[in-house]
């Protein structure tokens, strides 16, 4: 199916305009929003990777000046932090599904360990297509308005998932580590989702991430919500 086929934009522009509403952003061309919201397993040359590129690089630089506003007084160390949590794929897979991007991503076949990773990319997609749409000042708009409250909801910088981990086993324990396991690959070899397990405390979580210490992160986070820190 071409990409303008009205098929493949779904309901979106039969009507249902949450996206536009959550974004409070009308694309004056659907193509490029068809585009970003098709992901390479559907067609491997016309997807949404290069605005995600752009997205990415967008969003970082709008959160970046964003935090160095709210945060006056915070060190770089502890803006640093801030803003990593803020462009994770988590807090991304969190706005895309906030937004609805969730039911208008398309996609081929994925496990369910890659699901949100797809969300995430397709969330830093649409903003690369704004920003080359609209300019930085458009794109920068929907991003302060989806993620300034999601930054003022810690009055602390959020410290690191591993560090808190390891903190809380020797807190805990006869001075032992978390010990990471790398699993698995998976996906494309331009787009690989790493896999990688933390045991601790008689507990094991798994995450995954675009890279292993991305992995090792999100697993460090699972296992903090496991023991219910």
């Amino acid at each position: 199916m071409e990409l303008g086929q009205q098929d493949s934009l779904g309901p979106f522009w039969n009507g249902d305009k949450l996206i536009v509403k959550k974004l409070n952003y009308d694309f004056k061309n659907p193509e490029l929003l068809n585009l970003a919201l098709t992901q390479s397993g559907i067609d491997p040359t016309r997807n949404n990777e290069r605005l995600e590129f752009v997205g990415d690089r967008v969003l970082g630089l709008t959160v970046a000046a964003m935090l160095y506003d709210m945060f006056p007084s915070e060190a770089e160390g502890e803006l640093a932090r801030r803003h990593a949590m803020l462009v994770s794929t988590e807090t991304l897979a969190d706005v895309a599904l906030e937004i609805g991007l969730d039911k208008r991503v398309r996609h081929g076949h994925m496990t369910a360990g890659r699901v949100r990773h797809v969300w995430a990319n397709a969330m830093e997609a649409v903003l690369g297509a704004i920003f080359l749409e609209a300019g930085f000042d458009s794109a920068r708009c929907v991003i302060m308005n989806l993620w300034r409250d999601i930054a003022a909801r810690d009055a602390r910088a959020p410290k690191d998932a591993k560090s808190a981990l390891q903190e809380l086993v020797q807190k805990n324990t006869s001075g032992d580590l978390p010990k990471y396991e790398y699993l698995s690959t998976s996906g494309a070899s331009h787009n690989p989702i790493f896999s990688v397990r933390v045991t601790a405390m008689n507990h094991q979580a798994t995450g995954t991430g675009a890279s292993k210490k991305e992995a090792s992160t999100a697993a460090a986070a699972e296992l903090l919500k496991i023991l219910a820190i």
